[in-house]
């Protein structure tokens, strides 16, 4: 065991972390966490000693900092910072290591602003990125053309996707999360707590897509298998909602009945964001679990 081929999963420990160890663990491949290990990515020298005692034979490359626009404002530095250096490090370890392939998931604030929508991946660096998440999105787009450098001058099956706002189990009450995980702790604290309101950001009024973290795993094994080209694919649920109307979702899922207002004050961000994934939907991969599925089973399985 300790010399089979690895795949090394290199994130923080969120949904995606955790359903990808879960999805590939379940195969029988031989997966390592770097969040789960300890291994400090941002470190190159930490990094370089890792490849040089394990075989690692594919690379799955997520966020090692991401969150919504609460955190993308608070920590506008780290959120860059960090993950250019980790994808520094990783991309080019596994390429002078003979990793076999690495995936490379960006996220879908890489696109325009204000972007034709659904977006599609020719529309990429087409127009300025969403401001409250720049640097963050700045650092994604890096990554993913740092995949498609490598690729072209020195043959790296590099592959990159482009997932939609990825949730699912554990993901809720984390300090830097995204909106589904923010409102859902939220409000299970209102149900707990009895809150006859609870007040969000923003005007509600933004349309964003979510994708269930199992449905994620599943095309990431998917494109692993399947895909291996210079273009960069969306990975999407297919259809979007509106803030507002997420916000009710999952009040109604949990059974609240409380007010639920809305600070203008606070920004929106980007007005809408949902990808066309037809790219991969004809390779032969759909996702499988709906939105409403995917809260309801978040509520079912509260430890409350």
């Amino acid at each position: 065991m300790k010399n089979d081929p690895v795949l090394l999963i290199v994130g923080h420990r969120d949904c995606t972390e955790a359903e990808l160890f879960a999805h590939f663990s379940l195969t029988g491949v031989r997966v390592i966490s770097s969040a789960r290990v300890g291994l400090n990515v941002q470190d190159r020298g930490a990094v370089e000693a890792f490849f040089c005692s394990c075989p690692v034979e594919r690379v799955i490359l997520t966020s090692v900092r991401s969150g919504g626009i609460g955190a993308n404002q608070a920590y506008p530095a780290e959120f860059m910072y960090e993950n250019l250096q980790v994808q520094n490090n990783i991309i080019d370890a596994s390429f002078r290591h003979g990793v076999k392939k690495l995936l490379y998931l960006a996220a879908s604030c890489v696109y325009p602003r204000d972007c034709s929508q659904p977006m599609k991946e020719d529309d990429l660096f087409s127009g300025p990125m969403e401001k409250t998440s720049e640097p963050y999105s700045l650092a994604k787009a890096a990554g993913m053309v740092l995949c498609q450098a490598y690729r072209r001058q020195y043959g790296f099956h590099a592959i990159v996707g482009i997932p939609a706002t990825v949730y699912g189990p554990g993901g809720e009450g984390q300090q830097e999360s995204h909106v589904l995980e923010a409102l859902v702790s939220r409000v299970r604290q209102a149900v707990r707590e009895g809150l006859p309101e609870i007040t969000l950001w923003g005007s509600g009024s933004p349309r964003r897509e979510f994708m269930h973290a199992d449905d994620l795993a599943s095309a990431c094994a998917f494109l692993l298998e399947r895909y291996d080209d210079d273009a960069p694919v969306n990975i999407g649920a297919g259809e979007d909602i509106s803030i507002r109307e997420l916000a009710g979702l999952v009040a109604g899922s949990a059974g609240y009945n409380g007010r639920i207002c809305w600070d203008t004050s606070r920004p929106d961000g980007a007005p809408r964001k949902l990808l066309d994934s037809s790219r991969l939907n004809a390779l032969g991969w759909r996702p499988g679990i709906s939105l409403a599925q995917g809260v309801a089973a978040l509520f079912a399985q509260d430890p409350e």
